[in-house]
């Protein structure tokens, strides 16, 4: 059985997602300035590049793509080739269920489209691999959701299941308002006794909490919880139109800005195994590592805890986020 990253890379706990570092477009707030505007692969690879450079040189070990964010893989693996990083030396996952589309635009009818069927599997496990085969451990179901056709497919899950011999953990990842009921059913999936997955990766945040519960409840039953989006595409950093109160008035009392407050606050969870960046510059990535030299005492964790919306609105203020 495949061990629990978090059993070989233990700290620290930030990781670095390469959701926005990978496609011309996303959601981010200041993605297209993040980016300058230049679109070319080979300036966009650079960039990947100094972002990942900065991150291993800031102890980050855990790396996370996905088959739709755009050319994501193939810069990682290009990074890891040229940077002589070993298998053991880092966590990569990566995910499948969603194809790229946009064609290296910024603005697509369609950015992406989700399939989950054993057919999409049978397609991009073998592009994973050929990229990333040499490193990967998990391997992540992209964004499940509760009327997603996975969680009844006993012939997908069963192949899935089989990823575990080749020493990959089968995984999933988790959106919208729905979160915690998805992985409460996935927690119950097993396939000839065997746990189908052995590793989650959610939306958490000061704005969205919803999942809390499910999430300590994986984590108990020996999951590697992964959370995402927890400075939710930008809403919780100074590039924010507005911030929450509780946020603001502790940033201004500790002197922290306010993104590593509130990923310091995401790290303080005791499920969460790893944290996400989705830092685009090595600037923003070193202000989120400061986040691991944040102390957050028990009262000052329950008033950024009050900044909470409710799922449905967090979800559908996602949803207006303009791609970017």
């Amino acid at each position: 059985m495949p061990e629990r990253p978090e059993e070989v890379t233990r700290s620290p706990r930030l990781g670095l997602g390469l959701a926005a570092l990978g496609r011309p477009g996303y959601i981010n707030l200041g993605h297209a300035s993040d980016l300058e505007r230049d679109y070319d692969p080979q300036v966009m690879q650079s960039r990947a590049f100094e972002v990942l450079d900065a991150a291993h040189a800031g102890g980050i070990r855990h790396f996370d793509a996905a088959r739709s964010y755009g050319l994501a893989e193939t810069f990682l693996a290009l990074w890891l080739t040229a940077r002589g990083v070993g298998r053991s030396d880092v966590v990569v996952s990566s995910k499948w269920g969603y194809t790229y589309t946009a064609q290296w635009q910024v603005q697509a009818a369609q950015h992406e489209v989700k399939d989950h069927s054993l057919a999409a599997f049978e397609r991009q496990w073998p592009e994973s691999k050929a990229l990333l085969g040499a490193w990967l451990r998990l391997y992540l179901v992209h964004s499940v959701t509760p009327e997603s056709p996975l969680l009844t497919d006993a012939a997908t899950l069963e192949r899935l299941v089989r990823l575990r011999d080749l020493g990959i953990m089968p995984g999933l990842s988790v959106s919208g308002p729905h979160q915690a009921e998805v992985i409460e059913r996935a927690l119950m999936l097993t396939v000839d006794g065997q746990p189908v997955f052995g590793a989650v990766q959610a939306t958490y945040n000061l704005l969205e909490q919803s999942a809390g519960p499910m999430l300590r409840a994986a984590h108990a039953a020996g999951w590697s919880v992964y959370v995402k989006e927890a400075l939710a595409n930008g809403r919780l950093t100074a590039r924010a139109a507005s911030l929450p109160a509780e946020l603001t008035d502790l940033s201004q009392q500790r002197a922290l800005t306010p993104d590593a407050l509130a990923l310091a606050f995401v790290l303080v969870q005791p499920f969460a195994d790893v944290v996400l960046s989705g830092a685009t510059t090595p600037a923003h990535l070193h202000s989120n590592l400061s986040a691991e030299q944040v102390q957050l005492g028990g009262t000052e964790t329950a008033l950024l805890a009050q900044a909470a919306e409710s799922p449905q609105t967090y979800w559908q203020t996602r949803s207006n986020l303009r791609w970017n």
